[in-house]
């Protein structure tokens, strides 16, 4: 018998200084059996640091053809392809021929910049494409905040975001690799 995902339910208050972005936003997230919470609060602080109205989670592990996170317009053209991780460049070459603009959060202090020193000769072809890094520290300190309803304000500045739900904060600065 198969596992059955995990439901959560965010709220999140949305504060972009940096961008004049406040939302105030219901997030339902399906954590697939094989997904830390770690990688789940991953996919909510991408959507946090990108939000604007029409970004949405996508079926995620559960299908190969999808990121995680997506904007699309009204013709089903996809403004916006999130994805986390250390993928293959020819993932990251498809998502660019597909998607106005690509953003990849990598993770693992240990595997991302090995991944990195491999890949970004390769990526750096890609215009429409940004790198971004988050550390170990940063995503463990968002997985504390892990409840299956949570109320997540978010205040973003000076590239800085700061996360705080319930008595807990995380401060997170990513660093741009690309």
């Amino acid at each position: 018998m198969a596992l059955k995902s995990t439901v959560y339910k965010a709220t999140v208050n949305l504060a972009d200084m940096d961008r004049g972005v406040y939302l105030d936003q219901s997030l339902t997230l399906a954590q697939h059996p094989s997904e830390t919470d770690e990688r789940m609060m991953l996919r909510i602080l991408a959507w946090s640091l990108n939000a604007v109205e029409g970004l949405e989670f996508t079926k995620g592990l559960c299908v190969d053809d999808e990121p995680e996170i997506w904007k699309k317009n009204y013709s089903d053209e996809i403004e916006l392809w999130i994805e986390l991780g250390n993928p293959d460049e020819k993932w990251l070459r498809k998502a660019s021929s597909r998607a106005q603009q690509v953003i990849l959060y990598t993770y693992g202090d240990n595997a991302a910049p090995i991944w990195w020193q491999q890949n970004k000769s390769k990526l750096s072809r890609f215009e429409n494409l940004q790198v971004w890094n988050i550390s170990d520290a940063v995503i463990e300190q968002l997985a504390q905040m892990t409840e299956r309803t949570m109320q997540i304000q978010v205040t973003i500045q000076d590239g800085t975001a700061w996360f705080n739900c319930g008595d807990l904060t995380a401060e997170v600065r990513p660093e741009r690799w690309n």
